[in-house]
């Protein structure tokens, strides 16, 4: 197997570029991201010891609304806070009927105690904690939660185990510490504000290879990389692939980390 030579770490791109590249690839990103499981709403549901029907929800970088779109299933009275203007007009497209305003989780555009779940779907990484937490208790109102989560592929899984080590490979040298996590209290909160429960739910999906690998390309640390780069890496990824999934369809294997704490009460 041949695989394309590292990038020049001094033309790394940065945090900030990572997060902005999301915009210039919304379209794709909402037709081959993983949405969530079911059981990761009803272990929201328990874990805060209400439904989430009425609830009112902050969905905090809610991208293109691949989890507002749950949250409302469920009945919740979903605001959508998006901080790329990309992504809110695909939110805007998909979600007509729910309100999405622009900014972030380090200053949020909301009210004190206006709110009785603030999620982050895939977004927390993408805040300064130290300054998200304390917006998050400001907007809450007291007794309520903040909740964050990840889907991850499933590392137990050979193929998936395998894909990884050769997209480390790819991106040898490259600080991607923000594509890293650290699933527990002190990643979540510096602070030590909140006291955090730790929940993992498996779930998987059966999709087209190419959608698949758009999935995969639709990361930062692709639309990043230069287009040489990353051609050739889905190149020989697309035959890797094809010989663990000769049929064209891949089952992927997610492990959902849903870290979940609860604001201080009266």
């Amino acid at each position: 197997m041949t695989t394309p030579q590292t990038a020049n770490a001094s033309a790394q791109p940065g945090h900030s570029d990572r997060a902005h590249s999301f915009n210039a690839a919304a379209a794709q990103y909402a037709a081959n991201r993983p949405s969530y499981p079911p059981a990761l709403f009803d272990a929201l549901e328990e874990l805060t010891g209400r439904p989430l029907r009425s609830a009112r929800v902050v969905d905090v970088g809610a991208g293109t609304g691949l989890a507002t779109a749950r949250l409302h299933e469920r009945g919740a009275q979903v605001i959508a806070v998006e901080p790329g203007a990309g992504m809110a007009a695909q939110f805007r497209r998909t979600l007509p009927g729910v309100p999405v305003v622009r900014g972030d989780g380090n200053a949020l555009p909301l009210a004190d105690h206006s709110a009785d779940l603030l999620t982050y779907a895939q977004s927390w990484h993408w805040t300064d904690p130290a300054l998200a937490v304390p917006e998050a208790l400001r907007v809450l109102r007291p007794g309520g939660a903040l909740a964050l989560w990840w889907n991850t592929d499933a590392p137990d899984v050979p193929w998936i185990a395998d894909a990884g080590r050769r997209i480390d490979r790819h991106f040898a040298g490259l600080n991607l510490a923000a594509e890293k996590r650290n699933f527990d209290a002190r990643f979540a909160d510096p602070t030590g504000s909140l006291d955090f429960v730790h929940r993992v739910v498996r779930w998987s999906r059966r999709v087209p290879l190419d959608t698949h690998l758009a999935n995969l390309g639709s990361h930062s640390a692709f639309l990043t990389d230069t287009e040489e780069r990353a051609a050739a890496f889905f190149a020989e990824e697309r035959r890797h692939l094809l010989s663990v999934f000769p049929d064209g369809l891949v089952e992927e294997t997610y492990d959902v980390h849903l870290l979940l704490g609860t604001s201080p009460g009266t």
